[in-house]
């Protein structure tokens, strides 16, 4: 009965997106262990002139398709990973196993109690330990006394059969448990990956275009209110709008390649023209030569998000964008912002790449104006 063993041994042969082959062979593989069901079959077989042998051949038989159908069931579970089976069922499962078991003892003596290690492995796979445990005890106990009453030899061989099979699986059942917390954590892992990927894309995409879209407007409506009054003026801003859409166009397409170029100095050339499209006067640095290396992008993107909304909401008159060695600011003489300091998803995007670098997002109502500034201490 040792070998009963091999049958949770099985258990493991086809972890989730494991061998699509071995997942086939898995149940007859399994099913190779119900070999020690041969002898109360072979009990049955010889009295099949008596009630006594057909039945006890019909409710091994039954015997051995609930084991099965407890292991595939258990089994899916996993592949579901399901650590830990509903206990409904697995005392459904069990209970019939037992009912089915002490039938085979009465009808078939001694042979019937072949179906205790398969009880015992059965309520090894499903239950916890402090349950399982009692059980083993109990089928073992319950072996030695029939044995001893009845005369029916020694009963070592069927205890040892029990103890080490029930044991056996003990230690699969928490090397196979391990196994799906690992591949749930895995994939949980997997899915804020693709989540934080699917974030950071989208905070890109909307501080690309969220720019580039709001200059194109500004320029839109300046075209169309200078269209009688000066078509050279109007002509130039056309161009510049077959040039702003044709720049926004190969910035969303980095993006979607996965680059994230982005330069200080061309945002402060972008600004000034965004700027003076939308008639505000610019009060801009003339290098960003004092700006570290490791902060350039990120006060990039401070002055990107900032004349945005600078154009977007402000109203203002002029707009000055400061640059020290550890921060950068955009300010404007405008009506503020009605919104709360940190609303919106650029704000938000921008506060996300300031705390990569260990800087902070302030933002200040001014007496007039808005100020949005980017430190790192």
């Amino acid at each position: 009965m040792t070998s009963l063993i091999v049958v949770s041994q099985e258990e493991c042969e086809t972890p989730p997106g494991g061998s699509v082959r071995m997942a086939r062979l898995a149940p007859l593989l399994s099913g190779i262990w119900l070999f020690f069901l041969l002898e109360p079959l072979g009990e049955g077989w010889r009295t099949r002139d008596q009630l006594s042998g057909i039945l006890g051949i019909l409710v091994t038989v039954l015997f051995a398709v609930a084991y099965m159908a407890l292991w595939m069931r258990n089994r899916a579970d996993r592949q579901k990973l399901i650590a830990h089976p509903a206990g409904r069922p697995a005392v459904l499962y069990v209970g019939l196993l037992v009912a089915l078991g002490t039938l085979m003892t009465v009808l078939l003596g001694g042979y019937g109690l072949a179906s205790t290690p398969y009880i015992g492995v059965a309520c090894v796979m499903v239950f916890p330990f402090r349950v399982a445990a009692p059980v083993v005890l109990a089928l073992v106990g319950i072996d030695i006394a029939l044995f001893a009453a009845n005369d029916w030899g020694s009963s070592t061989g069927l205890v040892f059969g029990v103890l080490a099979a029930s044991i056996a699986v003990l230690g699969l059942r928490m090397v196979m448990e391990r196994n799906v917390e690992l591949l749930s954590a895995q994939q949980e892992n997997a899915s804020l990956a693709v989540e934080n990927e699917r974030s950071r894309f989208a905070r890109d995409l909307h501080d690309i275009l969220g720019h580039s879209l709001t200059v194109i407007t500004v320029k839109a409506e300046l075209a169309q209110r200078m269209l009688d009054v000066d078509p050279e003026r109007t002509r130039a801003e056309l161009a510049d709008l077959e040039r702003l859409s044709r720049d926004a166009l190969a910035d969303v397409r980095r993006a979607v390649e996965g680059y994230r170029e982005l330069t200080l100095p061309g945002e402060l050339a972008r600004a000034r023209g965004a700027l003076a499209a939308a008639e505000i006067e610019a009060q801009l640095p003339n290098s960003a030569d004092e700006v570290p290396s490791d902060l350039r992008e990120l006060f990039a993107w401070t002055v990107r998000e900032g004349v945005t909304n600078v154009i977007r909401h402000s109203g203002a008159r002029t707009c000055e964008v400061r640059l020290t060695p550890t921060s950068a600011e955009v300010r404007d003489d405008g009506a503020g912002c009605d919104q709360p300091p940190g609303f919106g998803s650029g704000l938000a995007g921008l506060r996300e790449r300031a705390a990569t670098v260990g800087a902070t997002v302030v933002v200040r109502h001014l007496s007039p104006g808005f100020s949005l500034q980017v430190v790192r201490s």
